[in-house]
């Protein structure tokens, strides 16, 4: 937990070419979190906390038993009639709302809320998340901040004292001209997006992965440019796929229990880069409420226990896919997939 600041990114550090023992104390850490693991409680005064509201993370790059940088994890609570502190920052940021309802303002304009709705924080934000109802909202938030912290794009504050729409100080103001639009800068046709994806919004769909709903991914509608998200149901008794793709991964455990098997996958650099995978995999037990972080590069598939269907949600970077990695190869096709496409080539009449 950071004691004096707060961790945005972290260095790679290694006094010879290779990275191999940093990639092995990464891989020996423990992958399954619950609340027990809290890697920042926001009391080095970074937070968009207000008095009422509470932060607290559980994946992210001041982790001491350091796990990944591309993706952090955490939570925010908001008591009834309650909200944060208002902030902006550059990076984006998505909400899934775990419990209660409210609205969220940003840059001046209203967005509600309430359970299993996901909430699009977008790039260069000012914004305040606000709970109006009589019982506590709380949101697993997923973003890739160290993404943008990596690229120069670092740019952040507070809002005024009030937490509104007071302006936070210019730092050397007398050198700077009037306010222009930041939004001449982004991406054509973004601010006709949508910003809350509600159940309503999507469909479930049996894929090789098994029941899935996706959240946020590229040609959605949905104004998310920097994470892949999407929720599963595994029944139980079943798993998911058995799937590689180089991306790293989190997933919050949201209903159930079960375990994630992990096939390690070694680079052998020879006249080419070959793929060597595990014979055997690491095991990891799970339920409801943690997290499993799967490393970059593994092969991996979910079980749900007998009595105990598991419903989960999955965040990966998106950037992965720009630098290449666009694809997911099936070592094994979840078992309801399976029986669709038995199903789909029985001829009509038999």
């Amino acid at each position: 937990m950071g004691k004096k600041g707060r961790t945005f990114v972290r260095g790679l550090v290694s006094e010879k070419y290779g990275l191999g023992d940093f990639r092995r104390a990464q891989l020996d850490n423990e992958r399954v979190r619950n609340d027990e693991v809290v890697v920042d409680d926001a009391s080095v005064g970074h937070s968009g906390d207000s008095a009422d509201s509470r932060t607290w993370w559980r994946i992210g790059p001041g982790d001491e038993e350091f796990l990944t940088q591309t993706i952090q994890v955490h939570f925010v609570e908001l008591p009834p009639h309650s909200a944060n502190h208002g902030h902006g920052h550059q990076n984006e940021a998505v909400f899934y709302i775990l419990e209660g309802k409210g609205y969220e303002e940003h840059d001046g304009k209203q967005y509600r809320w309430e359970k299993d709705d996901l909430v699009v924080v977008h790039t260069d934000s000012v914004h305040r998340h606000f709970n109006d109802s009589d019982e506590k909202a709380v949101a697993l938030v997923m973003k890739a901040k160290s993404t943008w912290m990596f690229m120069g794009l670092i740019q952040q504050a507070k809002s005024g004292p009030n937490g509104a729409p007071d302006p936070a100080p210019v730092p050397n103001e007398e050198r700077f001209g009037e306010r222009e639009d930041w939004s001449r800068i982004w991406t054509p046709g973004v601010l006709d997006m949508n910003k809350v994806v509600k159940p309503e919004h999507t469909k479930w769909e049996t894929t090789r992965d098994g029941r899935v709903r996706q959240l946020a991914q590229p040609g959605m509608d949905v104004r998310c440019h920097s994470v892949d998200v999407y929720q599963q149901e595994i029944p139980s008794g079943s798993r998911s796929a058995k799937h590689w793709h180089m991306a790293d991964e989190v997933v919050y455990i949201q209903e159930g229990s079960g375990y994630s098997l992990h096939w390690e996958v070694e680079a052998e650099i020879a006249d080419k880069y070959y793929a060597r995978i595990a014979k055997e995999p690491t095991r990891h037990e799970f339920t409801a409420g943690d997290t499993v972080y799967i490393p970059q590069n593994t092969i991996h598939q979910h079980f749900a226990a007998d009595g105990t269907p598991v419903k989960l949600l999955s965040v990966q970077n998106r950037l992965f896919r720009y630098l290449g990695y666009d694809q997911v190869h099936y070592l094994e096709d979840a078992p309801e997939y399976t029986e669709s496409q038995q199903q789909q080539s029985v001829p009509a009449g038999v």
